[in-house]
């Protein structure tokens, strides 16, 4: 079975024609991770001479050290080092779902063609650490051909109503905030769908390092100081802040930055890092992934919704069994901010509402 993995890359170009491919960025990270230039050349592979030359190449091209040595206090990324590496990072962030998408769509068309594998499900959810990993499970079947697509959480259910995926994502706000999220979604449930437990999540404020502007709550985004970065309309993290906002009467158009988006947790965090805003709104485990401080504001179930017609699919078994699977709970358990929450049980959409509404009223 044909697999494809589509990575962006990029390239440096002078007014006088010369070019530069960044392919010391993987040094640049090691050196950030390790503070010495000696065991970031070894963890990627380079002789210490090659390193030092690849960074004197570049120091030539911009005009501009990347890194600092300092005898005795190893090595640290240089301001210019430090762009660098947020914004490599920044890109893969906003474009690694788009091109997992790309890059599943033309794995169909071409194992059609070969007819090398046996039909999976049609799985349509946000983009998120969870699901993330629960890509890279499901592809390890290879007597399947899996297609995960990542969508926003309006888009998951609508594609659900019209039978394009057999399973979509849904997160919903614990506690009251719960019931206003499943009445804006009520037009698209049916009373045979049900419930695929999955995990609990902790939403909040992504901030700076330290939190040097001395946030405390959503409030103190209103000042117009701050710059913030959201998700995009349409997305259930979206739909969650605008809850809590609402919640506490406070105006969103008084947030600087409100309609600036991203469309991954990760890519709010990367934006952040990078300095080009103060504030953003996500996982704390992208928070994490970047060093930055985290305010937990909410949390949410996100699990996955099905029609009853798909249960009995051989596919659907196979996906419960992954979700099921220890060493895969495991690896979930790891990520910050997230919970297992007896994944792999399947509910009646009734029974789960329920369940939920009790949840509030706690």
């Amino acid at each position: 079975m044909i697999r494809i993995e589509i990575q962006p890359r990029w390239r440096f170009h002078q007014k006088d024609g010369s070019s530069l491919d960044p392919q010391g960025l993987a040094l640049l990270q090691a050196v950030h991770d390790t503070g010495k230039l000696t065991e970031a050349a070894a963890r990627v592979g380079y002789s210490y001479r090659h390193a030092w030359n690849l960074l004197g190449k570049w120091q030539e091209f911009f005009g501009s050290p990347l890194i600092d040595l300092e005898r005795g206090k190893g090595a640290r990324l240089a301001p210019l080092g430090e762009k660098l590496l947020w914004a490599d990072q920044r890109i893969r962030a906003r474009l690694s779902p788009q091109l997992d998408n790309l890059a599943g769509e033309l794995e169909l068309e071409l194992n059609r063609v070969l007819q090398a594998s046996n039909p999976g499900l049609r799985i349509h959810a946000s983009h998120g650490f969870a699901v993330a990993a629960l890509r890279e499970w499901l592809e390890q079947d290879q007597n399947r051909q899996w297609d995960v697509q990542f969508r926003s959480g309006s888009e998951a259910m609508i594609a659900l109503h019209r039978r394009e995926c057999e399973v979509a994502g849904l997160h919903v706000p614990c506690g009251p905030l719960g019931a206003l999220a499943m009445s804006r979604i009520q037009p698209w449930l049916r009373p045979d769908h049900h419930i695929i437990t999955f995990v609990r999540r902790t939403q909040g404020l992504i901030l700076a390092p330290g939190n040097p502007h001395q946030v405390q709550g959503l409030g103190d985004l209103l000042s117009g100081k701050l710059r913030f970065v959201n998700r995009e309309q349409g997305s259930g993290t979206r739909t969650l802040l605008e809850s809590l906002l609402r919640r506490e009467n406070l105006d969103s158009a008084a947030i600087n930055g409100f309609y600036n988006e991203e469309f991954t947790h990760a890519a709010v965090a990367a934006y952040v890092a990078s300095g080009m805003a103060d504030a953003g709104f996500g996982v704390e485990a992208a928070a994490r992934q970047f060093g930055l401080t985290f305010i937990p504001m909410a949390r949410e179930h996100y699990c996955l919704l099905c029609r009853e017609d798909s249960l009995g699919l051989p596919a659907m078994a196979a996906l419960l069994k992954v979700l099921q699977n220890p060493e895969f709970q495991a690896q979930i358990s790891q990520l910050p901010g997230y919970a297992l929450s007896r994944p792999g049980d399947v509910l009646p959409l009734a029974q789960a509402l329920d369940q939920w509404r009790k949840e509030a009223l706690l």
